[in-house]
């Protein structure tokens, strides 16, 4: 490990963790932020995503926590930490639980979607840290299964986007729960004018750190593909065929939509998941470990996975469409080229996507170059025409590509013959 984690203040302890967790050397954000959280300072922080936000406050807090040692209040977390998504949620509780290293920590980890009493068991013994969405957290309040009025640090990870998802009500229910004497802490990849207007509000005296705030990675190599709507699945299907992918994350920007892609997919002989809002927490849970694990190739994706999903050496994210909220762009494609690795990220553009693409461009102050997508056929697919993708003629017959599982583990696709750099497909059966 290098001096630059030695010098931010962090106990031996913790340095033994950051060593344990192969972190070699803190990310800008982090370099930044430890120290300025240690002093108890209030932070707004932007940075890019990928960056380690995460453990930029969750390493200072678990420092005060070990210095400072406290008898358990029962219902009484020391910290709060709210995250507008349960994935989000879930990799932050991990993340404590892998940097704590021993000190024993009763960290309890809320969301809705799944019973609520366990919950209530686990609060009810004291907790250092809660972890929490805001729905299930407004739950809890109003049974009494939580009390906030001892917490010393609030984080709102991803403040943005619970304004986005329409959690204002909520946020001002707890904050008017919480002490006015308390740290708190803003950390976001983008910041909108709502968010900034909060932070107004809530912030005391606050710092503020931005490490290349409103951009993507410089390690993502970013293509996108003119694909006329009737086209995108594919297109979508040539990319995973042609370049052999093994594991590739699809954003679509409805519930339907990524249900429809992923019924195409399976069609079309692939092993795909879909996870989105309508789905069990039990469900999504399922289909992320398959994903993180290898045994699941494709996950097809509402924006509900968009942030803050830690997907190790992730290779490439696809666009199916560009999302209803632009900002959302950067955290979509930020899911590879994550800490310090390199990924690619695909956006499919029809005309209808036009219009985004424009603000895409204004927020990431550059011209976007739109390519044809090598070998396709576009003279087949009119997009002034409501042609349905079973009534286009398609110029290259599809190579056989199937998944196999043998019930315990999936296998990787593969194709029947090697690409010789034509994509022979037949048309699909409808």
């Amino acid at each position: 490990m290098s001096d630059g984690f030695k010098n931010l203040g962090l106990t031996d302890l913790l340095l033994r963790s950051v060593a344990k967790n192969g972190y070699d050397s803190p990310t800008p954000i982090q370099e930044k932020a430890i120290p300025l959280i240690l002093q108890g300072k209030d932070l707004k922080a932007a940075a890019q995503t990928g960056t380690g936000k995460t453990a930029a406050y969750t390493l200072p807090l678990l420092c005060e926590i070990q210095n400072h040692p406290t008898d358990y209040i029962n219902l009484c977390p020391r910290i709060l930490i709210l995250t507008p998504t349960r994935e989000l949620a879930s990799q932050v509780y991990e993340s404590i639980k892998s940097l704590e290293n021993g000190m024993n920590l009763r960290v309890v980890l809320v969301y809705g979607g799944v019973g609520i009493n366990p919950q209530k068991k686990a609060l009810s013994k004291g907790v250092d840290f809660l972890v929490a969405t805001p729905g299930r957290l407004i739950d809890l309040m109003s049974q009494r299964a939580v009390s906030l009025a001892n917490v010393k640090t609030l984080v709102l990870d991803e403040a943005d986007r619970m304004l986005d998802m329409g959690f204002m009500p909520s946020i001002k229910r707890i904050l008017a729960k919480l002490p006015a004497q308390r740290q708190t802490l803003l950390f976001s990849a983008t910041f909108s004018a709502a968010t900034d207007q909060l932070s107004q509000k809530i912030l005391q005296n606050p710092v503020s750190v931005e490490v290349s705030k409103n951009s993507t990675a410089e390690l993502i190599r970013q293509t996108f593909y003119r694909a006329p709507k009737s086209a995108k699945s594919d297109i979508i299907r040539d990319l995973v065929v042609d370049n052999g992918w093994k594991q590739v994350l699809i954003f679509t920007r409805t519930r339907h939509g990524a249900d429809k892609l992923c019924k195409q997919l399976i069609r079309d002989g692939f092993l795909a998941k879909a996870i989105h809002g309508d789905k069990t927490q039990n469900q999504r849970s399922m289909a992320l470990q398959e994903f993180k694990d290898g045994r699941l190739p494709i996950l097809v994706a509402t924006d509900v996975a968009a942030r803050g999903l830690d997907i190790e050496k992730l290779p490439q994210v696809v666009n199916y469409e560009l999302p209803e909220q632009t900002e959302d762009y950067i955290h979509r494609v930020g899911r590879v080229g994550r800490a310090g690795t390199t990924g690619q990220a695909f956006t499919l553009v029809s005309s209808e996507d036009k219009p985004k693409l424009k603000e895409l461009e204004k927020l990431l102050k550059r011209n976007i170059e739109i390519s044809e997508f090598p070998g396709f056929n576009y003279e087949n697919h009119n997009e002034d025409r409501n042609s349905s993708a079973e009534n286009v003629k398609k110029k290259h017959n599809l190579h056989s590509f199937k998944a196999k599982s043998n019930g315990k583990s999936i296998k990787n696709y593969s194709t029947a013959t090697k690409m010789n750099g034509s994509r022979k497909r037949s048309p699909r059966k409808s």
